[in-house]
């Protein structure tokens, strides 16, 4: 199985970095993984809506560059499903059966996805209710997608 990170923003924190590069570590045993990182937009203080839309727009355009043909995407998204680690596991498995082993996560900037990012994704998937830094939401999602992994082969994980 193939999965692509595409996220908004350069990771500088060396804790985020550390964090990433062990999950990078431990996923090989399961998949082919790639993390993309696309350059924000500069957002500064007291925008207007039109500014905001305007900027999740030129973040969605560099995002959709990345996104191949055949992709299965699943958008991060505060108003998509949310899933126990087990059903994420399933959802992983049964895409694979599918034949979608091409899976692509996408993780907005600060301001979100755009509604065309938005529309291109095949599915939906919000991690909680609450606003995560895109930083840390990709640790985050990795440790979501290692921990699937182990579901489906049976093995160990931290409950």
């Amino acid at each position: 199985m193939n999965i692509t990170i595409i996220g908004v923003g350069k990771i500088k924190e060396k804790y985020l970095v550390s964090a990433i590069n062990e999950y990078k570590k431990r996923l090989s045993r399961y998949c082919k993984l790639s993390i993309i990182e696309v350059v924000d937009e500069k957002a500064p203080e007291n925008l207007s809506q039109k500014q905001m839309e305007q900027i999740k727009d030129a973040e969605g355009e560099k995002i959709l560059k990345y996104v191949k043909e055949g992709m299965y995407v699943v958008a991060l998204d505060i108003q998509g499903k949310m899933l126990s680690s087990e059903d994420f596991s399933d959802k992983l498995q049964s895409l694979g059966v599918q034949g979608n082993s091409n899976i692509s996560f996408i993780i907005g900037g600060s301001l979100g996805l755009s509604e065309e990012v938005r529309i291109r994704s095949d599915f939906k998937l919000s991690f909680s209710p609450m606003t995560f830094p895109h930083q840390l939401m990709r640790v985050i999602l990795l440790e979501q997608v290692y921990r699937g992994f182990r579901i489906m082969k049976g093995e160990p994980y931290h409950k």
